[in-house]
């Protein structure tokens, strides 16, 4: 019966994300905000059939610390879920996400039309400076700027590198680092299409100020994600 609800999910994930893409198509054509209402539309949809269909619910604690204007945040990854449901809460979010994403239908056309910071990977040092530059455009624009530390999905349980790529961010944009925790890869896995009844909590916690040491910043931040999304875990246990 997972599975079949799992399947079923998933045809009503990508189905949902096509008939949005393709139906509200007119608006990419009209300013950013109309683009980020169909993605909104979209990911509140994407919760709705993750509630009804295979019993995953979501929840969002910490608002107060939510960042309503320009900021800095990183987030836990586990999860696809980790790109979606942020898009409730945040009034503008802009991601930095893979080069690549940006070719794919659909997705590929509202990351380009809302100015999401598409990076290449090949030529690290390139990269950096212009995702740096980029950022800073987003964030002159008042915008929400989320970043997944780790680079990648990891499992729940690992002991994940955090890439500098945040750190460079951190030091040149002059912001405090606003923290998102998560437990969603309880129950919506990074592989797999299995998905599990559970409660997924994504959690903004107090910010980091800004003006620390690159080492100190790293510390702090994979210690304070870690040990929250760890607690999440824990608390939604089996």
């Amino acid at each position: 019966m997972t599975r079949i609800r799992s399947l079923l999910f998933m045809l009503w994930l990508y189905g949902t994300m096509a008939f949005f893409g393709i139906l509200c198509s007119p608006l990419l054509l009209f300013p950013i905000p109309a683009a980020m209402a169909v993605i909104r539309w979209w990911a509140g949809s994407v919760l709705f059939g993750a509630r009804w269909i295979v019993g995953v619910r979501v929840e969002f604690r910490g608002l107060e610390h939510r960042p309503d204007g320009p900021a800095l945040i990183a987030g836990k990854h586990l999860s696809m879920l980790d790109t979606i449901a942020p898009f409730v809460v945040l009034k503008r979010p802009a991601y930095v996400l893979k080069h690549s994403l940006i070719y794919l239908p659909f997705l590929g056309w509202y990351a380009l039309r809302t100015k999401m910071v598409a990076i290449r990977r090949e030529d690290a040092a390139k990269a950096l400076k212009l995702m740096v530059s980029a950022c800073r455009a987003r964030l002159d624009e008042g915008r929400q700027i989320l970043i997944f530390p780790e680079g990648t999905r990891s499992d729940i349980g690992d002991d994940p590198v955090y890439k500098p790529g945040v750190a460079a961010l951190y030091r040149d944009l002059e912001v405090p680092c606003h923290l998102l925790a998560t437990n969603s890869g309880q129950f919506w896995p990074g592989h797999g299409i299995d998905r599990t009844p559970g409660t997924v909590v994504f959690e903004f916690l107090p910010p980091l100020p800004a003006g620390l040491k690159r080492g100190e910043l790293m510390a702090q931040m994979k210690e304070k994600l870690e040990a929250a999304s760890n607690a999440l875990v824990a608390e939604h246990a089996r």
